[in-house]
């Protein structure tokens, strides 16, 4: 079965048309990288405007690549949440069109299960595992029992590990992207400059649950109070400081779940799985299958949502013409049971 993909939850529009939910037979990603740089952000009007202006070009060219029309296509997958509704709006209406026009199955795709998913393109994955996604818009650890069925252990209860490192970066003129900077700026800086405090999680809240607004805050506008004066006050050593505490917090609540529920097996998702402190983190943990997707496949990409379409099609999932976008998961737990 061939799959065409479409991905435009963010300012990535993606396209990709893989065989059997593992065989990428061709991928296209136009980004928006330069575009979004002056603002050190997404701007969602710029987002959407650059999506409509690329996305017929963007399928022709995979299908071009692919060396196939698009009537040889079996299926076709598009995200549908979560993400930038207006991003979600062009691609989704795109697709649903084509869909319609050639007559062929359509399937929506969450997109948090499509960055978990990612890893199984490269590798043969065998479930359950405790799936980490950690992006900038979201950070989730789940016990994943299946391509489509996951049950939430923790997820941030504020920011995201990758809004916080995108605003840290920009608080200090580090670069844009904002996560991809200071994991280059902290190869040449010290973690111990600066002993950035862990969160403090208050009764009721899950134990594998996470926060990132407190340390932002003490990054951004408490800097001098965490301060160990035998070090510069360096954007390297700021970088270096803010990723090691970030991630480490990470680390713990990642191996903690997979000691309360017994696997050993995880599989690492969405853009932050690209930071090398993490990679290098996660990967040496004792007793541990770790699995990181290449980093390619760590940022939005549409060979997810095409392998997880193939899934969800062969299961005989269909959507209808009236599927309509949505910008915000509501409530992880009660939609993840």
């Amino acid at each position: 079965m061939i799959v065409l993909g479409v991905e435009t939850s963010c300012d990535e529009c993606a396209a990709s048309v893989v065989e059997n939910g593992t065989r990428i037979l061709s991928e296209v990603v136009a980004s928006q990288i330069e575009d979004h740089r002056p603002f050190y952000g997404v701007v969602p009007e710029i987002a959407s405007r650059r999506h409509i202006e690329t996305i017929s070009r963007v399928v022709e060219q995979v299908l071009e690549e692919a060396k196939m029309k698009a009537t040889e296509v079996d299926g076709l997958a598009v995200t549908y949440q979560p993400g930038l509704i207006g991003s979600l709006l062009v691609g989704l209406s795109f697709t649903k069109g084509l869909a319609f026009a050639l007559e062929k199955p359509l399937v929506g795709v969450d997109h948090i299960l499509a960055h978990l998913y990612a890893p199984h393109l490269e590798t043969d994955i065998s479930y359950p595992y405790i799936g980490l996604l950690v992006s900038g818009g979201h950070t989730v650890i789940a016990r994943v029992e299946d391509f489509d069925t996951m049950r939430v252990l923790g997820t941030t209860i504020d920011d995201a590990c990758g809004e916080a490192f995108d605003k840290v970066a920009k608080h200090y003129d580090m670069g844009f992207p904002g996560g991809a900077a200071i994991d280059r700026l902290s190869q040449n800086g010290s973690p111990q400059a600066f002993r950035f405090p862990w969160p403090s999680l208050h009764k009721g809240h899950h134990p594998f649950d996470l926060s990132y607004s407190g340390l932002k805050t003490a990054v951004v506008n408490q800097l001098d109070q965490f301060w160990n004066r035998d070090f510069e006050k360096s954007k390297e050593n700021i970088a270096a400081s803010f990723q090691g505490t970030a991630i480490d917090i990470l680390v713990d609540r990642t191996v903690k779940a997979a000691g309360h529920t017994g696997l050993n097996r995880i599989v690492v998702g969405g853009g932050v799985a690209a930071n090398s402190y993490l990679r290098k983190q996660l990967s040496g943990q004792p007793d541990l299958e770790v699995n990181f997707p290449s980093l390619r496949l760590c940022t939005d990409n549409a060979a997810m949502v095409a392998g997880l379409g193939y899934h969800m099609l062969r299961k005989g999932q269909r959507s209808e013409l009236s599927l309509n976008a949505c910008a915000r998961v509501q409530g992880l737990r009660r939609l993840y049971p």
